[in-house]
């Protein structure tokens, strides 16, 4: 597995303090779970970041320079809330931290 091993453990110190953060690969990256839900994963090449968000402020977080709305493979929607972030878009820690923070909003109201 080819992941950004860097930007995994900037995010393990974003998310040290969530008792249920657990790993697992996932989506050809390392994704990051908390409550047994995806909250984001790091991937490979350019969009570094797989994000779990709220589905209706979707088109709100698309706004943001170097976001994605994500697909599986050519053309295949995942579904509304799933973003994907440019690695260089993720280059500040303020920048990744508005990611984690807007995925572990959903993450918390999130049913199921």
């Amino acid at each position: 597995m080819a992941y950004d091993e860097l930007l995994a453990d900037r995010i393990r110190d974003i998310l040290t303090d969530q008792e249920s953060l657990r790993e697992q690969q996932m989506f050809g990256g390392l994704a990051f779970l908390v409550r047994d839900k995806v909250v984001v994963c790091v991937g490979t090449g350019s969009r570094a970041l797989l994000v779990r968000v709220d589905g209706v402020r979707e088109s709100e977080y698309l706004q943001v320079d170097g976001t994605h709305h994500a697909v599986m493979g050519p053309d295949r929607s995942m579904g509304a809330g799933w973003i994907t972030v440019d690695a260089d878009a993720l280059a500040s820690h303020e920048a990744l931290e508005f990611w984690i923070t807007a995925a572990l909003e959903h993450n918390t109201n999130a049913t199921g």
